[in-house]
């Protein structure tokens, strides 16, 4: 039998042609729940900093799904029992890791569902394709719950140095430009071994585990939290909470997409369960949604709604300007007393409510390496298990493992926070 006939190849500009094997696992890429990922940026709003940043979230589980086959085939030659079933369960849990993720991706996460993050959607949404496919997701499941015997598969998908992490980051620093995020993917791979049961890195892997940290790091200062991707996000979601205000106060607002629209009106919330109904709302959203109401609320009748999306619309975006936590009181203070007079300038409601939708304060946040909870592991020559930041020979990754907190403010342009 010709081999080709057992894969369908994908063309991928980062790991080159992709072999997908024929079966359950691409019956998986082909359904509806996977192919609407080809319609959520892996980004979110980053392409408005980051112009080819129009990368999405399926070509990003492809990339995993690649690299899973690579680093199993791998464990496999170094003696590492790993049976048919656990190798396909371990690719499917890698290639639906982020099934769940909503429009535009992490920049509405915790806005369209009360205490919610996407993973909850992915194991949601992983449980009703088991069903349609008559369990053949139950070990895929166990591994990605962190339910499997084999603890290693589970440490593939989520860890301190996981597929997921090593495909996002060579994917975006490509389609960014940002070189900084360019990691030593094959080597990693290459050098990984199951040691007592976990993932480990064998010692001549450590410079590229290093590298890899730093890559986090620096990926996550000039593209994940940019100034202006932080401004981005911020503007979106002001506009998804004008809406809701409106939409509480009564006020008849078009939204043109149903399943945004139950999400506006509903505001649900995930802590018990999540519904049937917040179910088939979700898997029916993808960015789409979100900027075709955009563009018709750029017509509303309310002038804050209507200026808030025409400014989306058009990159006419707000400033973040990165304070110390004692100057946050004074300097909304200043800000506010600021936003009120241009919007008084502009013609527009200048009331302390209508003012606050152009004003946001939050905190970024970063962590290149949790050591203390999530350790990298690395295997000596004596075949012994060392702390990553204990076996490295440059103490500066020690710096790189504090969290790094940066409160900062978003504002309009022409109002300055500036306090001493």
């Amino acid at each position: 039998m010709d081999k080709s006939k057992q894969y369908k190849i994908f063309s991928d500009p980062i790991h080159g042609f992709i072999s997908v094997p024929k079966g359950i696992i691409l019956k998986l890429i082909d359904h509806p729940y996977v192919q609407r990922l080809r319609r959520i940026r892996q980004l979110g709003l980053g392409y408005l900093v980051f112009p080819a940043a129009e990368h999405t979230r399926f070509s990003h589980a492809i990339g995993a799904l690649e690299l899973g086959q690579r680093v199993l085939k791998n464990l496999r030659e170094k003696d590492t029992t790993i049976s048919e079933a656990e190798l396909t369960g371990t690719l499917i849990a890698i290639l639906l890791h982020d099934v769940g993720h909503g429009p535009l991706s992490h920049t509405l996460e915790h806005t369209l569902i009360k205490d919610f993050n996407h993973e909850m959607m992915s194991l949601r949404i992983m449980e009703e394709l088991n069903r349609e496919f008559d369990g053949a997701l139950d070990t895929a499941i166990q591994i990605f719950t962190d339910q499997y015997p084999k603890k290693f598969l589970h440490q593939l998908i989520s860890s301190q140095l996981d597929i997921d992490r090593l495909d996002y980051l060579k994917r975006d620093s490509f389609f960014t430009g940002v070189s900084e995020g360019s990691v030593g993917i094959n080597r990693i791979l290459k050098t990984m071994r199951v040691f007592k049961g976990n993932v480990v890195i064998e010692k001549k892997g450590i410079y590229a585990v290093e590298n890899y940290i730093l890559s986090r790091r620096l990926m996550y200062m000039q593209v994940y939290l940019h100034k202006t991707v932080l401004s981005a996000d911020s503007l979106l979601r002001k506009i998804i909470f004008r809406v809701q205000f409106l939409i509480e106060k009564g006020e008849k607002i078009e939204v043109p997409s149903a399943c945004l629209n139950f999400f506006l009106h509903h505001k649900p919330s995930a802590r018990k369960m999540i519904t049937p109904l917040m179910f088939d709302h979700y898997v029916g959203m993808d960015d789409h949604d979100v900027y075709i109401c955009i563009k018709r609320w750029a017509k509303s009748h309310d002038p804050i709604l209507a200026d808030l999306s025409t400014r989306f619309l058009n990159r006419n975006l707000f400033r973040s300007t990165f304070l110390e936590k004692r100057q946050k009181k004074a300097a909304m203070q200043k800000v506010l007393k600021e936003t009120r007079s241009a919007l008084k300038k502009m013609g527009l409601p200048h009331d302390e409510t209508s003012a606050s939708f152009y004003i946001d304060y939050d905190e970024s946040y970063s962590e290149a390496y949790k050591y203390e909870s999530e350790s990298i592991w690395i295997l000596d020559d004596n075949e012994k298990a060392i702390e990553f930041s204990k076996a490295a020979d440059t103490k500066h990754i020690i710096a790189l493992t504090k969290p790094v907190v940066k409160p900062y403010l978003v504002h309009m342009k022409g109002v300055l926070p500036g306090v001493n």
